[in-house]
């Protein structure tokens, strides 16, 4: 095998292909950030309880995920991992809305806040998303909870 050396038109070559490949990678386009990462807002679930939320979103393209955790619903006995179905509905851009669903949840042992995501959906490029509503079905009983403040700090912009 030979070593590449400077001065040698092999050394050359190899300095120019690895100049352009940093330049290429450089002028890359950032992948899409929402923003917030993360924001709060309350929730009240009727019968089965009110409070907090905390909702974490992410983007890749036009596939987002978010995920949840709230305090307003607590599990009264151990849940399995992927048990819990929910929809998150939002306001999409002031006038629509978007949906985000999905079956995936950590293990939640008794007595403790229902968390649920990574829930799925679609954006564009400039959505702004508020949550205003969360289904939540578990064990074949639906908890449907209202959205009861704004969401802090301000509507996903994606």
């Amino acid at each position: 095998m030979k070593h590449l050396r400077p001065g040698k038109p092999g050394f050359r070559t190899a300095l120019c292909v690895a100049a352009a490949t940093a330049g290429t990678l450089a002028m890359a386009p950032a992948a899409p950030a929402v923003t917030p990462g993360t924001a709060t807002l309350s929730f009240d679930c009727g019968f089965y309880g009110s409070g907090k939320a905390t909702l974490t979103a992410t983007q890749n393209g036009t596939a987002a995920t978010i995920s949840l955790s709230t305090s307003a619903i607590t599990s009264p006995i151990p849940l399995g991992a992927n048990s819990v179905a929910s929809t998150l509905t939002l306001t999409k851009n002031g006038s629509g809305t978007a949906v985000f669903s999905g079956n995936a949840n950590p293990a939640i042992p008794a007595g403790s806040p229902v968390s649920t995501g990574p829930l799925k959906g679609t954006v564009a490029s400039g959505d702004k998303l508020s949550a205003t509503s969360l289904k939540v079905v578990v064990l074949g009983i639906t908890a449907t909870c209202k959205a009861t403040s704004a969401q802090s700090p301000g509507p996903f912009v994606f």
